[in-house]
């Protein structure tokens, strides 16, 4: 039987208060932009599309640290909400790009008003210095750990 003095408690893992920040952040976003009718995923999506233009769904999960299958997925719920659109060339309907339409144009500033609005509801209270610590450290996590998948949940 161990000694459960030598048991770590939860809350002294950087790993716990990381994903504890992260869970309530994460999860106050999801309900701000499910209320206006996307999914985070969809937003990233969305966003990677109005500013990188139209791109293959490969390309696209690529990019996004996803499957193809879940960027499949993704641009048929966006396509069904008149968001996207796809376009086959003519000349081999296999090859397709995916291209932001008006209406998911237009979403997209509301969508990032809520993502600041989000931001400063959680960080709002920090200083300049210490906003900028916080990044500045998990970039270098990110870094360090070669991590690439965008976080679309």
């Amino acid at each position: 039987m161990s000694d459960r003095s030598e048991i770590s408690p939860l809350t002294a893992h950087l790993g716990y208060w990381l994903r504890f920040v992260s869970n309530h952040v994460s999860h106050a976003f999801a309900k701000k932009v499910e209320a206006v009718g996307v999914t985070v995923a969809e937003w990233v999506v969305l966003r990677e599309l109005l500013e990188s233009g139209p791109m293959s769904p490969s390309a696209l999960a690529n990019h996004l640290g996803l499957t193809r299958g879940a960027v499949t997925k993704l641009a048929d719920r966006l396509i069904a909400k008149g968001m996207i659109g796809r376009a086959f060339r003519i000349d081999d309907r296999r090859y397709q790009t995916l291209e932001i339409h008006q209406k998911g144009r237009d979403l997209v500033p509301q969508l990032a008003a809520l993502a600041d609005r989000n931001e400063a509801e959680f960080f709002g209270h920090m200083t300049d210095d210490e906003r900028r610590i916080l990044g500045r450290t998990l970039r270098d996590l990110v870094r360090h750990h070669n991590l690439k998948t965008i976080p679309t949940e």
